[in-house]
């Protein structure tokens, strides 16, 4: 079994995405998610200030959003599991001094069910124990 990651970079930044992709899958079996698929997308900060606003009615660009759809649900025999899609802004990133692997976990945290905003801090004590295991991701501006 296996997590599929889908990349796409949009970002105007040079992306280590095989990386990328191994910060995910090992955030993800941390989380005992050993299978399923997962969307990652680096944009621009207009494309995620467009999605912020959207989604979470900020109008201003952000780090990292997360689009849970299947999480750690049960699902029938033979479905494979829709974890969701993370977008990643490499700019907003480099501008706040974030590692991207910092929000690549951040990301996975909320695909699987976590949500800082109403956990007493659980949800950011666990990034900070996945991120002692994951290597870091580089970004640069191309």
């Amino acid at each position: 079994m296996t997590v599929e990651v889908e990349i796409e970079n949009h970002s105007g930044w040079r992306v280590d995405e095989p990386a990328a992709a191994a910060v995910l899958r090992s955030a993800l079996a941390a989380e005992g998610v050993d299978s399923g698929e997962v969307g990652l997308e680096f944009v621009d900060e207009r494309r995620i200030a467009e999605l912020n606003r959207e989604h979470r009615g900020k109008p201003s660009a952000t780090d990292v959003l997360s689009f849970p759809i299947d999480g750690r649900s049960l699902l029938p025999d033979g479905v494979p599991r829709q974890l969701g899609d993370l977008v990643v802004c490499p700019a907003v990133a480099s501008a706040e001094g974030t590692p991207i692997a910092t929000l690549l976990v951040h990301g996975v945290l909320h695909l699987v069910g976590y949500d800082h905003e109403n956990d007493g801090g659980a949800m950011l004590a666990r990034q900070n124990e996945l991120l002692a295991e994951v290597a870091p991701v580089v970004a640069d501006p191309a």
